[in-house]
């Protein structure tokens, strides 16, 4: 909706803004000089977790994900809060005190923020990061041969859901919370190592789907994805088939299943977890396929639990095909 509003407007001509709104990417970068520009993101929403302390974490998490899916270091940032009236302030405390913890692993300082008064809890923030604008990573440049690679499992979205409904069982929460609470640090760290990253993105509120079709129009070329390989949170499956699906998942799938192609064979419950809306997912990489090994076991050195998912191809009529 956002994006359709924003296309109708005049745009800014500024030679400055390396990657504006113009372009589906994770965030904003603008340069400051020949050595140093600014990554830019905001992201807030309700709470998806009943502990309050753990909403905060996970909120921070998907906040700072922007930053590092560009290949930025976050340095400062600023909380959105919308909390209601008469609702206990210690609650707010708790969400402040676990969006905290995460900025301070971050290192990223919190500098302040703006409040309002809102019936429904919403938490976030504003994050600006800093890049060497000649090594920014975005979605647009994926190459023919690369491997794609994935930092964490999906399904978050269906495990939140049957959370909000109560049937989720406690290792489905523990290990959800845990996907959503674990910063891509350490992977943008490794990544900054030198290995030929042409293209990268954090998975999220679109799905893994969604993402993946950013990153082929952006890049004029099509992506192979094997089912069998991509990785899934314990639970996941089963909240597909006892039917916690959450409405952004279904819009997901009418907005971006016109574009891919299954191959025979590959379950349904999968085909439905790749429009998951992922909270604070993991990192979605193209590498090239001479580096891809070499990254991999760096990434699994650095204790990331990060997968080999696919490949890029030659452009063709469907943009994303899934096989086994």
């Amino acid at each position: 909706m956002l994006d359709s509003v924003l296309g109708k407007l005049a745009r800014q001509h500024d030679p400055n803004v390396l990657v504006g709104f113009d372009k589906a990417d994770d965030a904003g970068v603008y340069l400051l000089s020949p050595e140093l520009a600014l990554v830019q993101t905001v992201d807030f929403f309700t709470p998806i977790v009943d502990d309050p302390y753990t909403f905060g974490q996970i909120a921070a998490t998907n906040a700072l994900s922007d930053i590092y899916a560009m290949g930025g270091k976050p340095i400062s940032s600023l909380a959105l809060v919308c909390f209601p009236d008469r609702a206990d302030v210690e609650i707010l405390e708790q969400i402040l005190a676990g969006g905290l913890s995460k900025m301070m692993e971050a290192g990223c300082t919190v500098i302040g923020g703006h409040s309002i008064r809102d019936p429904e809890i919403k938490f976030g923030y504003s994050v600006t990061g800093t890049i060497n604008p000649r090594k920014v990573l975005t979605n647009s440049g994926a190459q023919e041969g690369d491997i794609l690679l994935l930092t964490k499992s999906l399904g978050t979205g269906v495990i939140s859901t049957a959370i909000k409904r109560g049937t989720a069982q406690a290792a489905w929460i523990e290990a959800a919370a845990r996907s959503m609470t674990t910063l891509n640090k350490l992977a943008a760290e490794v990544l900054a190592d030198g290995f030929a990253v042409h293209a990268m993105t954090d998975v999220t509120g679109f799905g893994l789907i969604g993402h993946a079709r950013e990153m082929a129009l952006g890049s004029n070329v099509s992506l192979r994805l094997y089912s069998s390989q991509i990785p899934l949170l314990p639970g996941a499956v089963e909240c597909v088939r006892e039917g916690h699906v959450p409405g952004g998942l279904n819009a997901n799938r009418d907005f971006a299943e016109c574009l891919v192609n299954y191959e025979n064979g590959v379950p349904s419950d999968l085909r439905t977890l790749l429009y998951d809306p992922k909270t604070a997912g993991g990192l979605l990489i193209a590498v090239d396929a001479n580096d891809s090994n070499k990254l991999l076991h760096a990434l699994k050195q650095a204790e990331v639990p990060a997968v080999q998912i696919g490949e890029v191809l030659h452009q063709r009529k469907k943009l994303i095909e899934v096989a086994k």
